[in-house]
């Protein structure tokens, strides 16, 4: 029998058993600065940023940290419709980015024990592609509908027969001869996730059972996800540096993560290995992320309130304009933290700085702007 073709270099032939430490050449440094150093993860050099996110995902009510009373009340939702064999009623989750909402709604479906399937609004352009997906369901299953405020009409008053009366209105046929098929499926448990509450069209909203607004999460929280994201990817995060990643991760669990895996790589290549203050420090520096979570651009939106319209106010669309950016991004992404943190604040005129912004930014308030804001 004629020998087996050589493999190509850095791959073992089909069936060989693959040495523990085989490794491309251009990955062995930096692997074998991880065997040396613990706090390294070995393993995630083979996950893409995706799979990471995927597996930093808590898959439990009670692995899912902060939100509180939104777990409690869950809780017994679910415990209530899995005790009768009923099908969850709809929830409507409501939040900015990055809070927990698609996490949530897998959660609900392992909870249950039932099937989950996730889509997203702008995917759905004709009834039909809704129709397959309703009659596809299993019974009891969960239907995650990302970015819901931006179903089409057609497809939202679809929806409406499908959440009540678990049926759909299908049509049969054009013209005189053209007729309507009333088609049953299974019942099923619809999330729908948004960060714009206000763009739902009312009669979708009313006929969610279970409405939720994820709110920005305490710092105490926060520290307590970089902990447990950092045990999940074996990476020694120091406890003064684990608190100020949690105070300038804006509330954000995906901000969270992010910073997290940005400052283990600051420390692989810099450090000596797990992530300390100093390594922290130096990361969110170069990051220009400064002690309260800002980043540059939150510092340009109160710097050009200040310096181009005397603090304010001044409305969404022209401060969009100004520092290049869609009144979406501003209102879902850095708007929510600027107002929490206590920079900025919201008036019937539009936006306004307050006086911990100016202090923050080393700036004085001028009489004519004090005059505006408080006059």
């Amino acid at each position: 029998m004629a020998a087996k073709k050589a493999a190509p270099s850095g791959r073992a032939p089909e069936g060989a058993a693959t040495p523990a430490k085989a490794r491309p050449a251009q990955a062995r440094p930096a692997q074998a600065r991880a065997d040396e150093e613990p706090g390294i993860l070995h393993a995630e050099a083979a996950l893409s940023e995706d799979e990471r996110d995927s597996a930093l995902r808590p898959h439990t009510l009670q692995d899912f940290v902060g939100q509180a009373a939104i777990k409690e009340n869950l809780a017994v939702y679910i415990e209530a419709a899995r005790s009768r064999g009923d099908s969850l009623d709809h929830v409507f989750l409501t939040g900015p980015p990055g809070l927990g909402k698609t996490t949530l709604a897998q959660i609900v479906a392992r909870e249950l024990g039932v099937d989950f399937r996730q889509t997203s609004a702008p995917v759905l352009e004709k009834p039909k592609d809704l129709a397959g997906i309703l009659t596809n369901l299993s019974a009891r299953s969960v239907f995650f509908i990302d970015e819901i405020h931006r179903l089409k009409p057609a497809i939202e008053e679809m929806l409406y027969i499908a959440m009540e009366d678990y049926e759909m209105d299908w049509i049969v046929g054009q013209g005189p001869a053209a007729r309507t098929l009333r088609i049953p499926i299974q019942p099923f448990t619809l999330v729908g996730a948004t960060t714009r509450a206000g763009s739902v069209a009312a009669p979708l909203i009313s006929r969610f059972g279970i409405p939720f607004r994820l709110s920005l999460y305490e710092a105490a929280d926060m520290e307590a996800i970089i902990r447990r994201s950092a045990a999940l990817l074996n990476v020694r995060v120091e406890g003064d540096a684990a608190s100020l990643l949690a105070r300038c991760a804006r509330g954000t669990p995906r901000v969270a993560n992010r910073l997290l895996r940005r400052m283990i790589d600051f420390a692989q290549v810099l450090g000596s290995g797990p992530v300390t203050v100093e390594t922290a420090q130096e990361g969110l520096r170069r990051l220009e992320i400064d002690c309260m979570g800002l980043e540059r651009l939150d510092r340009d939106i109160l710097r050009m309130i200040i310096e181009r319209y005397a603090g304010g106010p001044v409305g969404a669309e022209t401060l969009a304009i100004s520092i290049g950016e869609s009144v979406d991004t501003l209102e879902d992404y850095y708007e929510p933290y600027l107002i929490q943190a206590g920079f900025l604040q919201r008036s019937p005129r539009g936006r306004m700085v307050t006086d911990l912004a100016y202090r923050h930014l080393n700036l004085e308030r001028s009489r004519a702007a004090a005059e505006g804001l408080f006059g």
